[in-house]
């Protein structure tokens, strides 16, 4: 060692006086090198021989290479090559040599700031350029980045001042040559910012991503840009063949000078780039990003409470109108008082005479004559429409109580031939014939988009998560373990096989192949190319790791289908970049989709889905649980397969329901029971005719909407039978009732015909006014609903019609068996008169009819009580306006579908772990490409294109998603295409001496695929760029360039050489049909949605994208629309407020007119229009309170409430109308006789039929169904029964009684005589 030491150094000491500084680090160097070799056991004769020493001899040296002095190179030549065929420099300087005028050209191609001698051979120059090409494609769409780039390693490669501001700091031996394996690359930071700041910017579209994400790691300033290009690349990797290290800082003593070119900005004029690649840019100023929205709506803050407005407008309002009512209460009460005190002698005459005549009417009955009842009859006056009901129910009712049998038979005939149409009967299940209305724009755009580009793929999902820990947060999913289960997941996925048609079909047949070989699977395991033997070998966790970070640029991270793996496509669970603490593994499997359901490759995808759910429920699931981990999973066709279980998942609390309903109709309608004659006295078999006739009126409407073609849905099967049920059995009961009223004397033709006379016109007025309401809906677009309302309301309409004819005749027939004594359910079987129930006993009223007149109506009557009830409902009222806009739009898919279904589950963690949204689409309709049009410009974002265009407006609005919704740039196939026409891109078009298209060098035929490596030269050396910037028009191609090339570009792959090939990428992302004119009639640009966890992001980012489209269009003259998958479904909820608002203002209308040409009572019509519009409000409020969403079901349901809540008020004002009395005693008597009937016969009913709702197994029935419809009895009940009778005593419409408007005219004329 010592003489190794004594040898080197006599070296130094012969030429350390006159050129130390020159060769001092040189020597060092070699010192270094020769020491490790000697220690290895090298003799100092072999080191003398093997490398020249002699050369390096004083003279010797000097001559070839003075070190750090301006015209000299630091490395010249190539001394030998890697085994992966990547390029060594030679350590050896020399003085910069000029080249020949054909090289010196090609140098002034790639390197225009390069003239005179370079420091490279040819041959380095060509290595540079293949190098570099690599990278160009990234960025010749911003020219100043890409100047800067190219300028950065043609001063490393070729500076003929080389030495100034590189030095070699490592050499070694291969081939027995010595090749530089380190150096130390001077560049002042100015340059280093420079070179940053105009590339940080820059779009990579194919990935719609940053180009520095893939060309720099993804580094956040110069320096670690300069350190992911100094590294130094492993064996197969790209990068550079040897370590550089790169610097800013010089010794003083080294006399080298950093390299400091001039830095091009993005914004310079002459190297402009487009705004979408430099926001800086002089031109991008004009155009200012637009400012984040502000969501929220108005608020106040008051102190340290803050209130919306709303809030605080509707308690003003509240307070004003309190004030207001009480201001009116006292001076009423005044007036009231003084009124009484001068009418109350006269009053009492007149009462105590009235009470006579009507005790010595009641003592002395006799049978009216019905013939003669006219339309004022019992002192009544009736409305013309009014009279004409009456009258024809009066005539009708004796002439069916005659023909019992007549009217029964054939009323049933024609509901039976309406139900001869459930031969055709079907059922609808598919989401997009459930949920989109037919010529919806989203359903016309998705038409278009399907049949000029290609439809969205099919979905194939599974999510293997961690188990929550004890303090709730899952632990990361990334443990070998865990890998390896995900590999033999995926290996019993893969061996799926199903037998279709006689065909063995597997996931390799039906996947999405961009590149046409392997399936474009997002699984962690591409990291490992889907094979479990790369897991040990490539590092295992470790490299999954790695490749979270350089996802994008190392080569061993590439799937199987050549494409980078975007981690957050294959992870979830995590926060902000940090892959690594993932909890979940997401694996996505694109799978091919045809437009044709009915297809073959449909139908193969099913069955193959089918089988990916089986093996997920019978095998995957269990193998994730044995290791305490979740494991959801969805195939595309799930939701329809759940909603088509769901029909028979109700099937028992069907049958529970009628038999509950079927009970309660039979005691409600049957006589108060006497243990000796309740075998008679019951209604059994007439409630069962009922529940029947209710079936039947359903099935019709069923019927009749098949035979025309209509198809039914899950909710008409499980709703609508309950619905009619509940509103039909409240007539039932009117009807029933209203014949037990009649005067037991009359014999039975009379009172059927007395007893339609009184409730008829009420009865067809409520029906008339729910069949109305419920039509309303039909204007809803969403055809689920449009058809449930169809069918509701045709139902409801038969229900009504039976219960006029059949149901009556039924009564008359039940009637005549009890007074035939014969046995309820037994007609044939008839008892003694002795067990018949007794004649001539008095009807005792009920204990709801005297709760209704001795309690309920006398407290309500309390001044006191009237002014807590209007304040109380009103304020409810208000409150509840204040609430309705806290509604959010949207339909939760998870409510859909039945509460046990394995979508509950991927449903909730796909709003827990997926950390990116959606695909969104912006579709160009008729692009003009020609050379005439500035369309070309006006949609891409590369150099020369227009600030305003298409892909810089989407790349602006990517920069703030809170109110965009644009989580990223586009991929823009135009982009890409023009860039790989550049002549800058010059490895990617590129031709043939015959004019034909030359693939990239590292491609077939250039390359043959079973070489490891690829060289320079062979079948492609003569190829040459397709165009030279001369060839161009401002680097755009004409007319005939642009059609020739096109094809060209989408067919050619992608590659390490020309990454900007369109196969794959961009295959369905145009129209060529027909684009040999000059216009593309569809293409696509692709972005991401954000995260859409919520159904109200769903409908804002769809609002938003639509908005941003919109705006575009008419800024460019274009046809822009965006689409995305979802659309179609929550087109719906952009203007649900609006639909909401129009449908509820039709149905109110339409009930106000019925009651208005019904009653010719604008007053009481008024009252009932209050009334229906408070409980509409206050089913908003409770709606909000519960968190129900506002979509097409609960509008119809709110549109509904105004036709059921109907009942709950025109019973109760008729009878106010023409009883007698003042408002008091009128409010009174109403309530005597129609409250228990609203109570029993209306309330309960529907209580009974909705709460069973409550245990249906699908959850979109317990939440739209049971607890909508349980509150708006609840809230009919508490308005009909006590804010209506409340309004009436204070505000009711005079008596239509003509005794009490005597009465009234004769009280006040003796009052004015006085």
């Amino acid at each position: 060692m010592e003489e190794l030491h004594l040898f080197v150094s006599t070296q130094l000491e012969i030429f350390l006086e006159e050129y130390s500084r020159d060769i001092l680090e040189i020597f060092r160097i070699s010192q270094r090198y020769l020491i490790s070799r000697r220690e290895k056991g090298d003799s100092l004769e072999s080191l003398s021989k093997e490398h020249h020493w002699s050369s390096w001899s004083c003279h010797g040296f000097i001559e070839n290479m003075k070190r750090h002095s301006a015209g000299y190179c630091a490395m010249y030549g190539i001394c030998g090559t890697r085994s992966d065929g990547k390029a060594l420099n030679c350590p050896f300087g020399r003085p910069s040599v000029k080249p020949d005028d054909l090289f010196s050209s090609k140098i002034q191609s790639l390197c225009p700031t390069i003239s005179g001698n370079v420091c490279c051979t040819e041959v380095q120059f060509d290595t540079l350029r293949s190098q570099v090409q690599q990278a160009v494609p990234f960025f010749v769409g911003c020219p100043a980045c890409l100047r800067n780039f190219l300028n950065l390693f043609c001063e490393l490669s070729c500076s003929p001042d080389q030495s100034l501001f590189i030095n070699v700091t490592s050499i070694k031996k291969v081939d027995k040559n010595l090749t530089v394996d380190a150096i130390d690359f001077y560049v002042t930071e100015a340059f280093g910012q420079g070179l940053y700041g105009s590339c940080k910017d820059v779009k990579f579209g194919t990935m719609n991503t940053l180009a520095i994400e893939f060309v720099a790691g993804g580094a956040r300033n110069f320096t670690e840009w300069f350190s992911f290009l100094g590294r130094q690349a492993g064996l197969d990797e790209p990068g550079s063949p040897y370590a550089i290290n790169f610097l800013s800082s010089i010794p003083e003593s080294s006399g080298m000078t950093p390299m400091n070119d001039t830095s091009y900005l993005c914004s310079d004029t002459s190297l402009g780039c487009s705004c979408g690649d430099c926001p800086s840019s002089a031109t991008c100023s004009k155009s200012v990003a637009p400012s984040p929205h502000k969501g929220g709506s108005c608020a106040l803050k008051i102190g340290s409470l803050q209130a919306k407005c709303v809030d605080v407008a509707v308690a003003i309002v509240y307070i004003s109108l309190l004030f207001m009512f009480l201001g009116w209460g006292i001076i009423h009460k005044r007036k009231e008082m003084k009124t009484v005190s001068r009418t109350k002698p006269l009053m009492k005459v007149s009462g105590s005479q009235d009470r006579d005549s009507e005790k010595q009417k009641d003592g002395n009955l006799s049978l009216p004559n019905l013939e003669d009842i006219t339309w004022t009859s019992n002192g009544v006056e009736f409305s013309v429409i009014q009279g004409y009901m009456s009258n024809f129910y009066k005539n009708y009712g004796m002439w069916a109580a005659k023909r019992p049998f007549l009217v029964l038979f054939s009323s049933l005939t024609i509901v039976l031939v309406l139900c001869l149409g459930l031969i055709r009967f079907k059922v609808e299940t598919r989401p997009e014939k459930l949920w989109v209305g037919p010529g919806s724009r989203a359903e016309k755009e998705k038409q278009y988009f399907d049949s000029h580009l290609a439809p969205f793929y099919r979905i194939e999902q599974l999510i293997l998560g961690t188990m929550p820990d004890e303090v709730g947060k899952p632990p990361s999913i990334l443990t070998e373990d865990n890998l390896k289960l995900l590999f033999q997941i995926q290996q019993k996925v893969s061996g799926i096989q199903v037998n279709y048609s006689g065909s063995i079909v597997s996931l390799a047949d039906i996947c999405l192949k961009p590149l046409g070989q392997d399936c474009a699977t997002q699984s962690v395991l591409q990291y490992f190319k889907m094979n479990p033997e790369n897991f040990d070998e490539y590092g295992g966790i470790n490299h999954v790791e790695y490749c979270f970070q350089h996802f994008s640029s190392a080569e061993m991270c590439l799937s199987v289908f050549k494409a980078p793996l975007d981690p957050s496509t294959a992870v979830g669970g995590y926060s902000g970049s940090n892959y690594s603490e993932a909890s979940s593994f997401i694996v996505t499997y694109p799978v091919n989709n045809a437009m044709d359901r009915e297809s073959i490759e449909t139908k193969t995808a099913v069955a193959w889905e089918k089988a990916f759910i089986q093996l997920a429920q019978n095998e995957l699931l269990p193998m994730a649980r044995s290791r305490n981990l979740t494991l959801a999973f969805s195939s595309e066709s799930s939701i329809e397969e759940e909603l088509k279980r769901e029909s028979s998942a109700d099937a028992i609390t069907i049958v529970i329901s009628y038999l509950v309903m079927f009970a309660y109709i039979s005691l409600t309608l049957g006589d108060s029971p006497r243990l000796s004659s309740f075998y008679i006295s019951t209604k059994m078999l007439l409630g069962l005719s009922g529940v029947v006739l209710v079936i039947l009126s359903v099935l019709g409407s069923v019927g009749f909407f098949s035979a025309v073609g209509v198809k039914s849905t899950l909710i008409i099967m499980e709703v609508i039978p309950f619905l009619v049920l509940a509103v039909g059995v409240d007539n039932m009961c009117i009807l029933v009732h209203a014949v037990k009223r009649q005067a037991q004397e009359l014999p039975l033709e009379a009172r059927i015909s007395s007893a339609l006379f009184e409730v008829g016109p009420s009865i067809t007025q409520a029906s008339l006014s729910e069949v109305l309401a419920f039509a309303v809906g039909t204007i809803i677009p969403m055809p689920a609903v449009r058809v449930f309302s169809m069918f509701a309301a045709l139902a409801i309409l038969l229900d009504f019609l039976l219960q006029v004819t059949a149901f009556v005749a039924l009564i008359v027939l039940d009637f005549s068996r009890t007074e035939d004594n014969r046995i309820d359910c037994f007609p044939c079987i008839k008892m003694p008169y002795s067990a018949g129930p007794e004649n001539g006993v008095e009807c005792k009223d009920g204990l709801l009819t005297r709760y209704m007149k001795e309690i309920h109506a006398p407290v309500l009557s309390l001044w006191g009580i009237k002014i807590i009830v209007i304040s109380v409902f009103v304020a409810f009222a208000l409150a509840s306006i204040a609430l309705s806009t806290r509604i959010e739009p949207g339909l939760e898919q998870k409510i859909v579908l039945p509460r046990d279904s394995y979508l509950q589950g991927y449903f909730n963690n796909v709003s827990e772990y997926l950390r990116i949204g959606p695909p969104l689409y912006f579709v160009v309709k008729n692009y003009n490409y020609s050379s005439e049009s500035r369309q070309t410009n006006q949609l891409c974002s590369i150099s020369q294109c227009d600030s305003n265009s298409l892909l810089n407006e989407i790349s602006r609005a990517s920069l703030i998603p809170e109110s965009s919704y644009i989580a990223k740039p586009a991929a823009s196939w135009l982009d890409d295409f023009l860039v790989w026409l550049s002549p800058e891109a010059f490895g990617c078009c590129r031709k043939f001496v015959n004019g034909s298209y030359c693939p990239p060098d590292d491609q077939p035929p250039c390359c043959a695929s079973d070489q490891g490596t690829c060289g320079i030269g062979g079948v492609c050396k003569d190829c040459t760029t397709c165009f030279l910037h001369s060839d161009l028009l401002n680097d755009r191609p004409n007319t005939v360039q642009f059609r020739e090339k096109l094809h060209w570009f989408l067919n050619a792959l992608p590659s390490a050489d020309c990454s900007k090939g369109g196969h794959g990428a961009y295959s369905n992302s145009v129209d060529l049909k027909g684009y040999e004119n000059g216009v593309i009639q569809a293409s696509e640009f692709r972005t991401y949605h954000t995260p859409l966890n919520k159904q109200i992001d769903y409908v804002n980012s769809m609002r938003a994208a639509r908005n941003f489209a919109a705006k575009v269009s008419k800024n460019l003259q274009m046809e822009i629309f965006p689409y995305s998958v979802f659309y179609m479904f929550f087109e719906q909820y952009l203007d649900i407020w609006k639909t909401a608002l129009i449908s509820l203002a039709v149905a109110t209308g339409a009930v106000f007119i019925v009651c208005l040409v019904i009653t010719f009572s604008l007053w009481s019509s008024l009252i009932i229009l209050l009334v229906l519009a408070m409980i509409v409000i206050d089913l908003m409020g409770v709606v909000a309170i519960l968190d129900i969403q506002l979509n097409a079901i609960s509008v119809v349901n709110l549109v509904m409430s105004v036709g059921i809540a109907v009942e709950f008020c025109v019973h109760l004002t008729h009878a106010f109308m023409i009883n007698v009395g003042d408002r008091n005693q009128r409010m009174k008597a109403a309530l005597a006789t129609m409250g228990a009937s609203v109570f029993s016969g209306i309330t309960i009913t529907k209580l009974v039929g909705v709460i069973v709702l409550r245990f249906s197994r699908s959850k979109v029935f317990v939440v739209y169904f049971f607890q909508m419809y349980l509150a708006l009895v609840l809230l009919g009940f508490l308005h009909g029964l006590i804010f209506l009778p409340v309004v009436l005593s204070l505000f009711g419409p005079p008596s239509r009684c003509i005794k009490n408007q005597e009465e009234r005219r004769s009280t006040s004329s003796t009052v004015i005589n006085s």
